[in-house]
């Protein structure tokens, strides 16, 4: 029973994870560009999205990841599992450092811009690395939904002694 809600609650984090970066994908795509107000208002929405939506969903799925890695013996030798819980100890850190930051970096840099202090050599960097920052974790959280489905195994190489 409580592996069961673990894996609900693991598989619950990781629809939150790959719909936040999706929204962030199409509202990057589809803002504004005539308005300085209106782009402002969507790198808001950007922002609210990776604070309520992404880094609480990544924390969800990490967390009840590592649970699920604890209490069940046979993940401790599984070549997968140690595989999930690193690409996704990385997606967490990653997200924090470059998607949250530069979500909330570039709508400061919005907002400033919209009230006639624009500065667009810094937002166009923080939004190439927010907007490469986001496909590249996006990538990384499929695979890690791959990886979870297909559960390859991966062994150890071993040296032959001749």
């Amino acid at each position: 029973m409580l592996s069961r809600l673990i894996k609900f609650i693991h598989e619950l984090g990781a629809i939150g994870v790959i719909g936040a970066f999706a929204a962030d994908l199409v509202l990057i795509r589809y803002s504004p560009t005539d308005s300085l107000v209106g782009y402002a208002a969507v790198r808001q929405g950007i922002a609210a999205i990776s604070q309520w939506l992404l880094v609480p969903s990544l924390a969800l799925t990490l967390i009840s990841g590592l649970l699920a890695f604890a209490a069940t013996e046979a993940y401790k030798n599984a070549g997968w599992a140690w595989t999930k819980a690193l690409l996704g100890i990385s997606m967490f850190e990653g997200a924090l450092l470059t998607v949250a930051a530069s979500a909330r970096h570039a709508a400061e840099l919005s907002a400033l811009a919209a009230s006639g202090h624009p500065d667009p050599a810094q937002l166009a960097e923080v939004l190439r690395t927010e907007r490469g920052g986001i496909w590249v974790l996006l990538f990384v959280a499929i695979l890690n939904v791959v990886i979870g489905v297909w559960r390859p195994r991966f062994t150890r190489l071993s040296v032959s002694p001749d």
